[in-house]
């Protein structure tokens, strides 16, 4: 079958205050995850990054039964779904060692010109990525549904939160929707998500935030100017 799987211990850094596994480094886990796979395949940085070829997240989704916490061991698994012409479907799963399932999640990648910006075909770089199912997949990420937004503030990307694809890495949205909206600190567990990247975010850039709550469901997106940047939508249990 065609899985990356790894094994891992969570470290002081990898957790909240809470004790319970930071969204943000969940999703780098799952980033890295990725890549790492990709590369075994054979469709790494020479078919890519060395070639002005960028993989980029376009949406993502998750479903989590518990964030696993403090110095737990668990299992991380990643999988690639069939491609769409230029969307990749990954899926993950992280389970703890013992196999109870924690959570699940889906996303969308593809691939742009590192000059450009503009998404290329895969053919023409030799990418080909074959898909695999487990039937442990939950359904690929669809746009958020929007709401109301009475909350507001502007933020300025710093150097820390861009990666080396010069853009504001997909993990530190969690991050920056967590420091603004009041279940994460107050020790809510999330339990659902999705996210659309509509836009890249660069360094130095000011975008405008916005949040609002209906019932459990907290819905965050950023726009500059007239222009939508990404929006989220992040459940929270009791």
């Amino acid at each position: 079958m065609n899985l990356y799987e790894r094994e891992l211990r969570l470290r002081s850094s990898d957790v909240d205050m809470h004790r319970r596994l930071r969204t943000s480094v969940l999703f780098s886990l799952v980033q890295e995850a990725a890549v790492a796979h990709t590369e075994a395949l054979g469709m790494g940085r020479e078919k890519t990054l060395d070639r002005g070829v960028l993989w980029v997240v376009t949406l993502q989704a998750a479903e989590i039964a518990r964030m696993p916490e403090y110095d737990e061991k668990v299992v991380l698994r990643s999988w690639p779904g069939k491609t769409m012409h230029v969307l990749f479907p990954r899926y993950c799963a992280l389970d703890t060692a013992s196999g109870e399932p924690l959570l699940r999640t889906s996303a969308l990648w593809t691939l742009l010109d590192a000059k450009t910006r503009r998404m290329v075909f895969p053919e023409r770089y030799g990418i080909e990525i074959d898909g695999t199912e487990t039937g442990e997949e939950i359904d690929l990420p669809a746009a958020p549904r929007a709401m109301p937004c009475p909350e507001e503030r502007r933020f300025t990307v710093p150097y820390s939160y861009v990666d080396l694809n010069g853009h504001m890495n997909n993990a530190r949205y969690f991050d920056l929707a967590e420091d603004c909206l009041p279940p994460a600190a107050e020790g809510r567990p999330l339990c659902a998500l999705r996210t659309e990247f509509s836009r890249e975010v660069r360094f130095g850039e000011e975008i405008d935030l916005r949040w609002g709550r209906d019932g459990d469901r907290y819905y965050f997106t950023g726009s500059a100017g007239d222009r939508s940047m990404f929006r989220m939508s992040l459940t929270y249990g009791g």
